[in-house]
């Protein structure tokens, strides 16, 4: 594990090795004794992948709507139902302004707040390079909000919606500036804007409204020689040059998106965060596929001087012990450049 590989990477400096990443380690309780850590470091890895969404818990502070959560811990401890939502149709949607329904820390407070997270965790993962970043952008903003059902609602009035967005923006906008100010080096504006399936909104919807949005998100963060990353869920390797555009550093998705595309244009200027590795292929299939998509990776991995390599989606509880150790283990013994 190295820091330094981390940050090389990320600046797409010369690495003796791939750098490394991985999703939900801390699952994985009978791979380490004492803390993840000890995990992070034994799996080598240089990055993590870390976003913070400010002091304020929006279902406190206004309305929201919990989508709740899956079975993922091997107890089931981390499984939520989801709730009512409490907005009573698209009019009201169209009306909300997170600023009023959830007010804003000042920027000193969150400047503070965020400089002490990122040197805790820095301090406490001293072997991997710490990001900042945001999680609850724009649509996953929404989704927090409202739930998707809502949310769909709300989005066929395509001018109405847009104008949540706006305002979305504007709020989200208060927390990249705040964390432009601290000292890391790289930031993760995390985004679900698509599903598994593509877009579901119009793709001229996108370019039209959401992609300026972000654009304007990231001048801060660039401005102040921060690496932008953008990260979401599902299928948006349509999108690969609209966000670049926007002037993203890097893109981290996940297997259903087309890496080889990613690659061949983007390899030499931006980071990418991914692999063929499918954690339904760690969880449900023999070694030999896991091996398979190690080895259609690998080469394109190393055409990248700022690849990070991370199994998509993450790697769940019920992947056992022994396919995690013999994954990381072909891995390391094939990740020299």
């Amino acid at each position: 594990m190295s820091r330094q590989i981390g940050l090389d990477t990320v600046f797409l400096r010369p690495t003796p090795r791939i750098a490394h990443t991985e999703y939900s380690l801390n699952y994985h309780t009978s791979l380490f004794k004492d803390s993840v850590r000890e995990l992070h470091d034994a799996w080598d890895l240089d990055f993590l992948w870390c976003t913070n969404d400010g002091p304020i818990d929006w279902c406190k502070a206004g309305r929201c709507t919990d989508m709740g959560h899956g079975e993922y811990a091997s107890d089931g401890g981390d499984r939520r139902d989801q709730s009512l939502c409490p907005f009573g149709g698209p009019e009201e949607v169209h009306e909300f302004d997170p600023l009023r329904e959830y007010d804003l820390p000042s920027r000193r407070e969150l400047v503070r707040s965020y400089e002490e997270c990122y040197r805790k965790l820095s301090d406490s993962n001293p072997n991997q390079l710490v990001t900042g970043g945001y999680y609850k952008t724009l649509i996953s903003g929404a989704v927090q909000a409202f739930g998707w059902d809502m949310l769909l609602q709300a989005a066929a009035d395509e001018d109405r919606f847009a104008q949540v967005l706006e305002r979305l923006a504007r709020y989200t906008l208060q927390y990249n500036l705040a964390w432009a100010e601290t000292s890391i080096e790289a930031f993760i504006q995390h985004d679900d804007m698509v599903w598994t399936q593509g877009p579901f909104l119009r793709p001229d919807f996108y370019r039209r409204v959401i992609f300026p949005l972000y654009r304007r998100l990231w001048e801060p963060l660039k401005r102040a020689g921060k690496r932008v990353i953008f990260c979401s869920d599902g299928t948006w390797d349509m999108f690969y040059d609209d966000v670049a555009a926007c002037g993203a550093d890097g893109f981290c998705f996940e297997p259903s998106n087309n890496l080889d595309a990613a690659v061949s244009k983007y390899g030499k200027t931006h980071v990418i965060i991914a692999s063929k590795v499918d954690c339904r292929t760690l969880t449900f299939s023999p070694w030999k596929q896991v091996q398979a998509e190690i080895d259609a990776t690998l080469p394109l991995a190393k055409l990248c001087p700022g690849f990070i390599w991370a199994v998509g989606n993450h790697i769940p509880a019920n992947v056992s012990d022994e396919m995690c150790k013999r994954y990381i283990e072909y891995l390391r013994a094939h990740w020299q450049r």
